[in-house]
């Protein structure tokens, strides 16, 4: 039985011979409320699932009974664990009482074990038909094989970008160890090819959340991503004059200290694991980067102006067919003017927010609580 007012999250069911438990695929839940009897549980809370951050319910009739005084559940950063005391040991041989199963609702692969186990696992054994559907385990089998390639391929993503711009950023020190500032004007040219083929790779950090491959809105990476391809692909590689600048090697050199760490955290959330230095790392570094490769992006844009005025690059005059003119040393002051300091503030902010709320300590064994009778 599921309600039609919300939408309801993914919710990923095992069991041993005397609790079944749930585990809610909702993020940053506070105070959830949880309403069992003898055999329904009823769910209702605020988090961020994959719809976003939105109100998320969920009902199930259960197939056998349950003690509901001694049912808990328990709230942490990234999913609610319930734990529902069953009224007699033994192995449930499905959750629900209704022969339908909710689309919604999956097995815990991660407890997977047989009756036979012995540290007395969960009973979830495909060799036992009169135990789980066969529908279901197939269907089971298929979102569980799906959610590996998915996540399979999220690492590979991440790792390849770690290692791209690990290269980048090794080059730039290395080789500026060894000729000092004799190497700044050719800086460019020695990393423009992995530089631009890593930009061109962060475009499918745009169409990651739109294919539900990851959590949140697409503005974000379509604004990093996009921002920084135009100063890549239409300010620097499109014109010479300005590669050789000092402010070329601070610009790269801060791009890549950034996703030296952004990408490892990346790698590690992929599987749920959390460590804390690479957190940290993730959501402190930015604090001085940001600002420096704002500033190193504005002055980009600045000394490429007279450049532009002179080739006429990317700038459409009249007359011509369509009658349409567009100035493109207009559009680069106009952001210098107007929208520069604005878009610093923002992302500042935004990062400033997503690390209070990353770093928030959270204490993962907060005592279980209680879930109310109805």
């Amino acid at each position: 039985m599921t309600s039609k007012g919300n939408p309801h999250p993914f919710v990923y069911w095992a069991q041993n011979t005397s609790h079944v438990l749930l585990r809610v695929d909702l993020k940053d839940v506070k105070d959830p409320d949880v309403q069992v009897n003898e055999n329904h549980i009823k769910f209702l809370a605020v988090g961020v699932g994959a719809r976003g951050t939105q109100l998320y319910e969920f009902e199930l009739e259960l197939g056998a009974n349950i003690a509901p005084m001694s049912s808990q559940y328990r709230v942490t950063a990234r999913q609610i664990d319930i734990s529902l005391k069953k009224q007699s040991d033994g192995w449930w041989p499905k959750l629900t009482g209704s022969s339908m199963k909710p689309t919604w609702l999956k097995i815990d692969f991660d407890k997977w074990r047989s009756e036979d186990d012995d540290e007395a696992g969960l009973n979830i054994s495909s060799n036992k038909s009169d135990e789980l559907d066969a529908e279901n385990v197939v269907a089971d089998h298929m979102s569980f094989n799906l959610e590996n390639l998915r996540k399979t391929y999220l690492f590979v993503y991440n790792l390849w970008q770690f290692l791209g711009f690990t290269y980048i950023f090794s080059t730039l020190i290395f080789k500026y160890s060894k000729l000092g500032s004799d190497f700044i004007p050719v800086a460019y040219q020695s990393v423009h090819y992995p530089l631009k083929f890593c930009q061109l790779m962060q475009a499918l950090e745009i169409f990651h959340p739109l294919f539900g491959y990851t959590k949140g809105s697409v503005l974000e990476p379509t604004v990093q991503v996009g921002g920084r391809s135009i100063i890549l692909f239409c300010l620097i590689e499109a014109e010479n004059r300005i590669q050789d600048k000092p402010v070329i090697f601070y610009l790269i050199l801060c791009w890549s200290v950034i996703e030296l760490f952004r990408y490892p955290y990346y790698m590690t959330r992929v599987y749920d694991k959390d460590f804390g230095i690479i957190t940290w790392l993730r959501y402190t570094v930015w604090i001085p980067l940001y600002p420096l490769g704002f500033l190193c992006e504005g002055i980009v844009i600045l000394r490429n102006i007279p450049y532009f005025e002179e080739t006429g690059k990317f700038s459409v005059g009249l007359p011509n067919k369509w009658n349409f003119s567009f100035h493109f040393p207009t559009l680069m002051r106009m952001y210098l003017l107007f929208f520069f300091l604005p878009a610093m503030y923002t992302m500042m902010s935004y990062m400033s927010k997503q690390r209070q709320k990353k770093l928030k300590v959270r204490d993962n064994s907060i005592p279980s609580n209680k879930i109310k009778m109805n």
